[in-house]
C-alpha cells in the first residue's frame, strides 16, 4: 500500500514556488505521508485533491482482497481549520492531533527552518479520556469492600501505563483533569465505607502529605506505605524519537530495536540493556553496531586486574575492537574470548607451523 501511495504521489500537480516548472519526484513523495497501525492508517498531505486520489487508489487495493473502506470510520477532514462541516483535527491511535494558528515565537518550523504560521498539538482524544476514567471508576467500584492497600495496588498499574502511553506530548491537561475526577471517585470511596465520620477524619485516614502535597492517597501502615500515582506527576511532552525509515519490530534488524526499546524477545536481557545504554554504538570505535555485526562482550576493567562481573563494569563492543582493546589494556587475555588475542607460546604451536609476519603458516 505504501508503494502504491508513494508512486501514485510522484504524479501529483505541484509546482514550484515560482509556479513555473513541477517539483522532482523526491519531493512530490516526500510531501506525503501515510501512517499505518494494523487497521488504521492516516494519509497527511496539503492537497484536498491528492488526497481524494489517494482514497480512491486505496479502496481499489482493499477490493482486490475482498476488503473495503468503512464509511462511518472514514473522514477527511483539516488539521488547522473546520472543513465542511467537519471539526478540525482527527483521532488516530487514542490521540487527537490538530493545530492552532501561533505567533513567531511559538510557530513551527519546517525542515527548512522557516516559520509555518501554526503549531501542532497532539493530546489525548476525549474517547480515550472516557475509556480510561470509565476503567479506573469500575476498579474503585470492586474494590469498595476491600482494603485501600488492594485499591492502590490494582490502580497504580492501570494509570502507569496510560500515562507512559501519553507522557510524550502534551497531556498536562487531561492528567490534571482525570486526577481531579478520580479525587472524586475516591472521595465517595471513602464516605461509602464510613457514613458516620466527618470529612476531616475521612481526609486524615486517606489522604496525606508528600513531597508538599497534602493530598496523597496513602495509607501510613509499614515503613514504606501505599502511594496511589497521580496522573500529573509524570512528566509529559517528553518527545518521540521516529522510527526509522521502514524499520519494523518484524524485519529482524535486532541490533536498530534493540537499541531503542532496552529489550527484545531474541536478544538477551543483558544484551538488548546494554545497546540501549551505548545507543546502539561501539565506544571503543565509535561507530554504530550494524544488523550482522559479531558484538562481544568486554570488561571495562579486566577481570585479572579486579573489576567486577556486573553491568557498570560490562560493555559491548565489535569483535576486533574487542580483539585490539584486549590486547593493550593489560588484560592476561584468558577470560572468554580474550584468549584468541594473545598469540600462543612457540612450545604450543605444532613443528610445520611457523610465525610469519603476524600470520601463522604451515610449510
Amino acid at each position: 500500500m505504501e508503494e502504491k501511495i508513494k508512486s501514485l504521489s510522484e504524479s501529483f500537480d505541484m509546482k514550484r514556488s515560482d509556479g513555473k516548472y513541477q517539483l522532482p519526484k523526491r519531493d512530490k513523495r516526500n510531501s506525503i505521508s501515510l501512517i499505518r497501525y494494523a487497521d488504521d492508517l492516516v494519509i497527511l498531505h496539503e492537497s484536498e485533491e491528492a488526497i481524494h486520489q489517494c482514497h480512491q487508489v486505496i479502496a481499489e487495493w482493499l477490493q482486490q482482497m475482498g476488503l473495503e473502506l468503512k464509511p462511518n470510520k472514514t473522514r477527511i477532514a483539516h488539521s488547522l481549520e473546520s472543513y465542511r462541516e467537519e471539526e478540525k483535527g482527527f483521532d488516530f491511535l487514542g490521540f487527537h492531533i490538530s493545530q492552532y494558528k501561533a505567533g513567531k515565537c511559538r510557530s513551527g518550523k519546517d525542515s527548512n527552518g522557516n516559520l509555518l504560521g501554526f503549531k501542532t498539538l497532539i493530546s489525548p482524544s476525549q474517547k480515550s479520556q472516557k475509556k480510561h476514567y470509565a476503567k479506573v471508576a469500575e476498579v474503585i467500584e470492586k474494590h469498595r469492600g476491600k482494603s485501600q492497600v488492594a485499591l492502590i495496588k490494582n490502580l497504580n498499574p492501570i494509570i502507569n501505563g496510560w500515562c507512559n502511553y501519553f507522557k510524550p506530548y502534551q497531556s498536562s491537561k487531561a492528567f490534571s483533569k482525570i486526577d481531579y475526577l478520580i479525587w472524586w471517585k475516591l472521595w465517595k470511596w471513602g464516605k461509602h465505607r464510613h457514613r458516620n465520620k466527618g470529612s476531616k477524619w475521612l481526609s486524615s485516614k486517606y489522604w496525606h502529605t508528600k513531597k508538599g502535597d497534602n493530598w496523597i492517597f496513602s495509607t501510613r501502615e509499614h515503613s514504606n506505605p501505599y502511594h496511589l500515582m497521580k496522573h500529573s506527576s509524570v512528566s509529559t511532552n517528553t518527545g518521540y524519537i521516529k522510527v526509522k525509515g521502514e524499520s519494523s519490530p518484524y524485519n529482524g534488524d535486532l541490533i536498530y530495536w534493540s537499541s531503542r526499546m532496552g529489550k527484545n524477545p531474541l536478544v538477551s536481557k543483558r544484551m538488548a540493556t546494554l545497546l540501549k545504554r551505548q545507543k546502539g554504538i561501539c565506544p571503543y570505535c565509535g561507530l554504530n553496531f550494524q544488523d550482522g555485526d559479531i558484538i562481544e562482550l568486554d570488561h571495562i576493567i579486566p577481570k585479572s586486574l579486579g573489576g567486577k562481573d556486573e553491568y557498570q563494569n560490562w560493555q559491548l563492543l565489535h569483535r576486533h575492537c574487542h580483539d585490539s582493546k584486549t590486547s593493550m589494556d593489560g588484560s592476561c587475555g584468558t577470560k572468554s574470548d580474550c584468549n584468541r588475542v594473545k598469540p600462543k607460546s612457540p612450545s604450543d604451536i605444532p613443528k610445520n607451523y611457523y610465525w610469519i609476519e603476524d600470520m601463522l603458516v604451515v610449510t
